[in-house]
């Protein structure tokens, strides 16, 4: 596919200083043998953070994330573009003597190399770690899989909700007395990208004083065992398995504590509140606030353990509170006397929010077939300002300019296009 210009992006009007002296991996190659979800939120991070990441696609439809919860329309997806912007496209036929030596000049070139196939099958296309650190001792070899090396599943194909039920996550989600539930967020998926995304920067940085890469290793169901430590402090304090507890804390009851039904009574009009029972005045401040001062110091309510006790009392009082009171306005009151809430928001209020545009936490985006749309992008701000987002590529967008500046290769120098590699399964 010949190279296709990039749209300029113009509509962002944040403070870019970070991108005009240099995005702090400005300089750092990525080569992305990654699909779906866990590599690609690992090497958006890297290319949002100013590394050179460029994709290595299937010939015959590229990364499968391209055709995942697609529309009837004929262009990428509109996952695919929220987890591979400012990245490259190169097509290559990763099957074929040619491609898997192309493959090779461009790991000789890298700094940083990501895959999350099925298990053995990077090994087998003949890119597995060994192969690439002869090649390159500078290279960081990084790898997702489902399940740990040397455990029972190593060979199990995992998905984000897999690797949730597998680590616990599950198991802690929903009401008490109901099913469990998988959170709505792909923790599964991207938490775990940004695990190995942590590791990469530190290896990185070892590398700058040892001059060696290494070989990182991930497994879903590891990461989401170290998300869910919470899971495991409330286990050790009861001696059992911890429980579910719908929207109160799995490590323990500390009413008020919960979401509130507001007006007008829709599917998200709900506040959040939380009392911590380290802070005492809390719990007073939110007396004053619903207007029953009178039950300051009433020994009901008055210790921690006593509102554990009356917790449903104390639910029936906020809930009474929250009805006479939109969400925002709930969150304004209840926020402005120190008290740590915070309105139920959905996607579309976000989508609509201005001030997330305004300080370049969502941003347009031009994409040549989409259009222009806007997307969440990279939330740390360096030296006070957000990244700037690029639309994710087209299939082999950027395959001759990335071989010019690789390699130094002319034109349509791109291996032969018409086996598809393998790789299609997940981890």
């Amino acid at each position: 596919m010949p190279p296709r210009r990039r749209p300029v992006i113009k509509e962002h009007k944040v403070s870019n200083e970070t991108n005009s002296r240099g995005l702090p991996l400005a300089g750092i190659r990525v080569l992305d043998m990654s699909q779906y979800e866990a590599g690609a939120a690992c090497t958006e991070v890297l290319a949002w953070l100013g590394a050179d990441v460029v994709k290595v696609e299937n010939p015959k439809g590229g990364d499968p994330g391209r055709r995942s919860y697609k529309d009837e329309s004929d262009a990428d997806s509109w996952y695919f573009l929220l987890f591979n912007a400012n990245k490259k496209s190169i097509t290559i036929d990763a099957k074929s003597p040619d491609g898997l030596a192309l493959i090779k000049s461009l790991a000789a070139k890298a700094d940083i190399f990501v895959e999350n196939f099925a298990p053995g099958v990077i090994e087998r296309l003949g890119l597995g770690p060994d192969v690439l650190r002869e090649i390159n001792p500078r290279l960081i070899y990084s790898q997702i899989k489902g399940f740990g090396r040397g455990s029972a599943n190593e060979q199990t194909l995992a998905f984000d909700m897999i690797a949730q039920a597998a680590a616990g996550l599950t198991s802690i989600t929903g009401f008490a007395g109901g099913p469990p539930v998988r959170l709505g967020v792909t923790l599964g998926d991207t938490g775990t990208g940004m695990l190995l995304a942590i590791s990469i920067l530190a290896a990185l940085h070892r590398r700058a004083n040892t001059g060696h890469g290494e070989h990182l290793h991930v497994a879903m169901q590891d990461a989401m065992l170290h998300y869910n430590r919470i899971g495991f402090s409330a286990q050790a304090l009861r001696g059992k398995a911890a429980a579910r507890v719908g929207n109160k804390l799995v490590s323990g009851a500390n009413p008020p504590c919960g979401l509130y039904h507001c007006k007008p009574f829709g599917a998200n009009d709900y506040i959040c509140v939380y009392t911590s029972h380290n802070n005492p005045d809390h719990w007073r401040r939110v007396l004053e606030v619903i207007g029953r001062s009178d039950l300051i110091g009433d020994p009901r309510y008055s210790t921690h353990a006593a509102r554990v006790e009356h917790e449903a009392e104390i639910d029936d009082l906020i809930s009474t509170w929250a009805a006479h009171h939109d969400k925002y306005e709930a969150e304004k009151l209840l926020g402005s006397a120190g008290i740590p809430a915070g309105a139920v928001r959905d996607t579309q209020e976000l989508h609509n929010d201005a001030n997330f545009e305004q300080r370049g936490i969502m941003q347009w985006v031009d994409h040549p077939q989409r259009g222009r749309f806007k997307m969440p992008g990279w939330p740390v701000q360096h030296d006070g300002a957000t990244t700037e987002i690029h639309a994710a590529p087209l299939l082999g967008e950027n395959a001759d300019a990335v071989l010019a500046d690789w390699l130094g290769a002319g034109p349509n120098e791109t291996a032969a296009e018409e086996s598809q590699y393998e790789g299609d399964a997940k981890q």
